[in-house]
């Protein structure tokens, strides 16, 4: 859980958030899917990922821990990252933290994230390009890379700046697979990563 001097108290609602972490914590090995929570309440994906979103996970992981430094890692799997405050908690596909960040108990603290990776969903798409993309940004991950395999596309997003809304990406770099993408200060390839068959 992410807190600080200046973070205020956590409020009634946090009860409720508590609740659904809960709840999601018990239902991970019961159910099909992969659960999470937002500001909205929980996001079930019904569909367990499938090959080519892992092997996409995989190929990407792999790019990136031949280019970083030694002590960053790309990881994959548990722990989430949650901030309690927010009311937030989700399993984003990579994280790239450096792996002193690892050494707590418990969930992931997104501040302490370099950057997030999602491998889109063929079930639930808009959980990666539209929740996601708003609750990054409020919980401090600075960076935010999205990779499509439905369409062979994606985004990295950066520079978190405060709007009515509340925090959002200010800058946004599309590419599509082929072209090399940069994510904070290191490139890779995406001309392997495969598409989800078109239906």
């Amino acid at each position: 859980m992410a807190t600080g001097p200046d973070r205020p108290q956590l409020s009634t609602s946090s009860h409720a958030y508590r609740t659904m972490r809960d709840f999601v914590r018990t239902m991970d090995d019961a159910l099909p899917g992969k659960f999470e929570v937002t500001k909205e309440g929980i996001v079930h994906d019904l569909l367990r990922p499938n090959g080519r979103h892992e092997l996409t996970v995989a190929r990407l992981r792999r790019g990136l821990e031949a280019v970083m430094p030694e002590g960053i890692v790309a990881h994959t799997g548990t722990p989430d990252v949650e901030d309690e405050f927010e009311g937030i908690m989700r399993r984003p596909d990579v994280m790239l933290l450096a792996e002193a960040g690892m050494e707590g108990a418990g969930s992931f603290d997104p501040r302490t994230l370099i950057a997030a990776i999602e491998v889109v969903s063929s079930s639930n798409p808009a959980n990666d390009w539209v929740t996601k993309l708003r609750d990054y940004p409020l919980i401090g991950i600075p960076v935010y890379a999205i990779f499509d395999p439905r369409t062979g596309t994606g985004a990295v997003l950066s520079d978190i700046r405060p709007t009515p809304d509340g925090p959002r990406y200010a800058t946004r770099k599309d590419f599509v697979y082929g072209e090399d993408v940069t994510i904070v200060d290191w490139t890779i390839a995406t001309s392997g990563l495969p598409r989800y068959p078109q239906e």
